[in-house]
């Protein structure tokens, strides 16, 4: 990681050498992020994490309209690859929840310069050519 010389305008000749030499997370773990985050479900489960804060998965499925099952296997997906932390209360809520989701700073990240950035792009580029 982060050996190769390159040219500035095409890159590295090995996409894995973006990465500075000591990278955090390494280059599978960043391919395992935007795997996760390319299903459309698990997407839309981390903006709304992002947008809205930390919400239980009660929240989530009503907020989203997805069944139990579904929600808590994408949720699963995206803390195994760290886009989403599960928090625990040490009491409960009202409402007897003691877990909580949020998007984690690399979560955020990947939406804020990854897909969210493009989708963007795309209205900007709509305004400009309408």
């Amino acid at each position: 990681m982060g050996t190769s010389t390159h040219d500035e305008k095409t890159g590295p000749a090995e996409p894995s050498d973006l990465l500075p030499e000591r990278s955090v997370l390494t280059f599978e773990e960043y391919m395992a992020m935007q795997r996760a985050v390319g299903n459309e479900t698990r997407f839309r489960v981390l903006y709304r994490l992002k947008r809205d804060g930390s919400m239980s998965a009660k929240e989530l499925r009503e907020a989203l309209d997805l069944p139990g099952n579904t929600l808590h296997h994408h949720l699963d997906t995206l803390v195994d690859v760290g886009l989403v932390e599960n928090r625990k209360r040490n009491e409960p809520t009202s409402e007897g929840l003691y877990s909580y989701y949020r998007a984690t700073a690399l979560g955020e990240a990947l939406l804020d310069h990854g897909v969210e950035e493009l989708l963007r792009r795309e209205q900007t580029f709509a305004d400009a050519y309408a």
